[in-house]
């Protein structure tokens, strides 16, 4: 059986687990969208990067990837909570530079994780949004992902915003009958 954390290759994106060389890098393109870091759960700008970067790496049941196009690095992604009796994962803590949004780029990624959590063994996977990030919850419903239902204050957030999350998920069965179509 595939380890879920290894590397994935399609192409021309490549998602290796997070190591330390990939820190700068991620820093610098994590950089390019200060805007977008309210909306997240944890900002990763550059005054809150280096604990974010470590913490993501140093958590339980969590495969951090760096996400890359051409060889380049373009943002990152995560399975999380791990859980193997459960036999359930999240896919979250994504982030990709302003330059790959909108292309389809997200999709490709998300379908080799997909791809690789189900012939793991996963039977359910879960995506867990800000109910305010139309963008990401409309990226996740192409997928074909189910809206679960929304968790009420599910979290607070860096901002201090008591987040309301949006719960999405794709069963094994699913996935396969969406791959196939």
């Amino acid at each position: 059986m595939t380890d879920l954390g290894a590397p994935i290759e399609a192409g021309d994106i490549r998602l290796e687990p997070l190591v330390e060389r990939h820190r700068a890098d991620l820093k610098a393109a994590c950089a390019q969208d200060l805007e977008i870091w309210p909306i997240y759960g944890t900002s990763w700008d550059p005054d809150h990067f280096e604990a974010q970067f470590d913490s993501l790496r140093g958590r339980d049941n969590t495969y951090p990837f760096a996400v890359l196009k051409d060889g380049k690095l373009v943002g990152m992604t995560a399975f999380l909570g791990h859980l193997p009796a459960r036999q359930t994962i999240e896919i979250g803590n994504t982030y990709y530079v302003p330059a790959v949004r909108g292309t389809g780029f997200n999709r490709r990624v998300k379908t080799m994780l997909l791809d690789r959590a189900f012939a793991c063994g996963i039977r359910r996977v879960e995506f867990r949004v800000d109910d305010r990030n139309a963008r990401s919850k409309a990226a996740v419903r192409k997928l074909g992902a189910n809206q679960d239902g929304l968790i009420r204050a599910e979290r607070i957030t860096w901002t201090g915003h008591v987040r309301d999350t949006a719960l999405f998920s794709i069963l094994a069965e699913e996935w396969r009958n969406l791959s196939a179509a």
